[in-house]
């Protein structure tokens, strides 16, 4: 496994619910981090051959449609060896993946903080709602959903900036328009502060990374 931990930054892109189809426009963001994680309901291994980030580490966790049934024949060995957990040392800290199903939806980020209480953030997916829960750690995040399915307003990631004495937050969502239309996208893009989170608004445009 390689040592994020002793690097002095390392940038990760969190993706899920995919469901077996990966929105190309968030390719480069995903290219432009050094590990990426998914957080589950994949649909296929082909997903994950296509999440390319800089250092070449993909990590994923299972999602409760991640079952033998509903992947195709040829991929399904792949299945055994997706864990129900992880957690991932990075510089300051650690990040726990988690899906999500295993906790009910009322309550979820309080039963997910007192599961984990020593992580620095918590990763799940399962609603396919964007979310940043910053205000107590450990830190709760979902990245939303990555596909076609249930986007809630568009195609989504977030990317975690992590440094020893900061963690950040990137927030990218693309409208579903430009997805229907298969319009072209430029390096354009609005970034809005939020606290210790970055909105990254990606109108017509390719997303730009720092």
């Amino acid at each position: 496994m390689h040592p994020f931990s002793t690097l002095r930054r390392v940038r990760v892109a969190l993706i899920s619910d995919t469901h077996g189809a990966f929105d190309p426009r968030l390719r480069e963001i995903v290219e432009g981090c050094d590990l990426a994680l998914h957080g589950g309901d994949i649909g296929h291994a082909a997903i994950l051959s296509q999440l390319q980030p800089r250092l070449g580490r993909v990590l994923a966790v299972f999602g409760n449609n991640d079952v033998a049934h509903k992947w195709p024949e040829e991929d399904r060995r792949l299945l055994v060896h997706l864990p129900e957990w992880l957690e991932q040392p990075l510089p300051g800290g650690s990040l726990v993946l988690i899906h999500g199903h295993q906790v009910p939806a009322r309550r979820r980020h309080a039963l997910l903080r007192a599961r984990f209480p020593e992580a620095r953030a918590i990763v799940y997916g399962h609603s396919h709602r964007l979310e940043t829960d910053l205000d107590v750690q450990p830190w709760v995040l979902n990245p939303g959903a990555a596909g076609r399915s249930r986007t809630h307003g568009g195609p989504s990631c977030l990317v975690l900036i992590a440094e020893s004495d900061e963690w950040r937050i990137e927030r990218y969502r693309f409208p579903l328009s430009g997805q229907r239309r298969g319009l072209r996208y430029t390096a354009r893009h609005e970034q809005r502060p939020i606290g210790q989170t970055t909105q990254v608004i990606a109108a017509p445009g390719r997303a730009g990374h720092r």
